[in-house]
């Protein structure tokens, strides 16, 4: 009886610890969505429906054409939509998972009420600092999303452009994060709070541009592939041109990589 108790303990640990190796072979992404908003937001005004920054389903960042949920679930190859998930955050509308068609990689969409953009800048900002963190369940697998990302990313209007950030932001944090801002001339207007947060920014803009979801899975394909800044940089680059038909070159002068 005692060999048997021995082995059926052997075989558990076995198991849990086959279960913890893979957990720590997941990589997650968590996006974070300021919905459009022609009333809270300094912006030039688009069209109504799809300026309505408590209407996720039409809103131009998220439910639109080519909106972070519809373009991830709908047009994407490499992006499976997983479910629909709940959050506690009131200031966030629609919360969706996705997993990697072919990698053990998840990402999380988040669209926030267009009139709380300051709330999340300032949460997307703290998850690039290893704060903020969030923990989903998903197929008995913990999750880990926030500061405890490997890629945190920002979409929608530079609110930087109209107000200030004030946050403590840890002085070690245990992890560099890897961070995308799309919105107007981010660079310019993120870079201070990003020196703070200690993290590594892979793509970010030098100009005006349309923060929409082409660019961000063009970069994130990218970055799944585990190329480098500037590898990415080209990536964005060709597919904003693609959609926006700007040029290559004016393209690649809007996004950069890196400090």
């Amino acid at each position: 009886m005692k060999k048997i108790g021995l082995l059926i303990a052997l075989i558990s640990c076995t198991l849990s610890f086959g279960q913890n190796k893979s957990q720590k072979k997941t990589k997650t992404i968590h996006v974070f969505v300021a919905l459009c908003d022609n009333i809270n937001q300094g912006i030039v005004p688009v069209p109504k429906l799809i300026g309505n920054g408590q209407d996720p389903k039409n809103n131009l960042y998220w439910g639109a054409l080519y909106g972070v949920k519809n373009f991830l679930k709908n047009k994407s190859n490499d992006w499976v939509y997983k479910k629909m998930i709940t959050s506690k955050n009131t200031n966030i509308l629609e919360s969706i998972l996705f997993k990697h068609k072919t990698k053990n990689i998840y990402l999380l969409a988040e669209a926030y009420d267009g009139e709380k953009i300051k709330v999340c800048t300032e949460e997307f900002l703290l998850a690039s600092n290893n704060n903020f963190k969030r923990r989903i369940n998903y197929n008995e697998i913990n999750l880990e999303f926030g500061g405890n990302s490997e890629l945190v990313a920002y979409i929608g209007h530079d609110g930087l452009m109209e107000f200030k950030v004030n946050l403590k932001y840890k002085q070690t944090p245990s992890k560099k994060i890897d961070a995308i801002i799309l919105a107007c001339a981010s660079k310019n207007y993120f870079q201070n709070e990003i020196i703070k947060s200690k993290a590594n920014p892979i793509l970010w803009t030098t100009n005006l541009m349309a923060p929409e979801a082409y660019t961000l899975e063009a970069a994130l394909n990218s970055w799944v592939k585990k190329q480098k800044g500037i590898q990415i940089k080209e990536a964005a680059s060709k597919a904003y041109n693609k959609y926006q038909k700007c040029g290559l070159r004016g393209a690649r002068r809007l996004f950069v990589t890196g400090f």
